[in-house]
């Protein structure tokens, strides 16, 4: 048990930890920067009891095989590769927010809003949906950096599966408000999620 106190579980641990704290309070934070701290509920905070499950079924395989198998946590490539991921998936969803600006919510909406824009600069010139894929390459990164091969293939799976769901039937309401344009860049740029049209 020893093994979750040594140099590798507290450095693993605290950098899930604080990936997770910075994930959400920065969405959070942008959330009310961009839409007013009036409009903005908890809910901007990301955290849904599903979400909370996984991550503590990710810290429990975590403590788990550190103590049964503590050499699977050694690989420092595959845990550094890992950090680089939850990097990249920040800094590519948090660039999609600021580029979205007040057309980025985080529920979707079935009716246009006066302000509501369709965005086709900057990452959505290369994909449609760049926040999905930050936040997809973010979750795996963080079960990547923990050298948990359980949960990153889970993350892996439930992750997509959730944005192969959730982009069919918001693209329907983008392409009521958008009507052909919508029609025309979704035949152009690739949504950003793997296999997913």
């Amino acid at each position: 048990m020893t093994e979750i106190f040594s140099d590798t579980g507290f450095r693993q641990l605290t950098q899930m930890f604080l990936a997770i704290i910075f994930f959400h309070t920065s969405e959070y934070i942008l959330a009310i920067a961009i839409h007013g701290a009036s409009k903005v509920t908890l809910s901007s905070l990301l955290i849904s009891k599903h979400y909370a499950l996984a991550m503590l079924i990710s810290v429990l395989e975590y403590i788990a095989e550190i103590v049964f198998f503590p050499g699977l946590k050694q690989h420092w490539w595959i845990s550094n590769f890992g950090l680089t991921m939850i990097i990249l998936g920040e800094i590519l969803r948090k660039t999609a927010i600021i580029t979205a600006g007040r057309s980025f919510t985080h529920l979707i909406k079935i009716r246009r809003e006066e302000h509501h824009k369709l965005v086709t600069e900057g990452v959505y010139q290369i994909m449609r949906h760049p926040s999905y894929s930050g936040f997809l390459i973010w979750s795996v990164g963080t079960q990547v950096m923990l050298c948990n091969p359980i949960s990153a293939i889970a993350f892996a799976v439930v992750v997509w599966r959730f944005f192969a769901e959730r982009i069919p039937y918001e693209e329907h309401y983008l392409k009521q408000f958008f009507g052909r344009q919508y029609v025309e860049y979704a035949q152009r740029v690739p949504s950003g999620v793997p296999f997913v049209n």
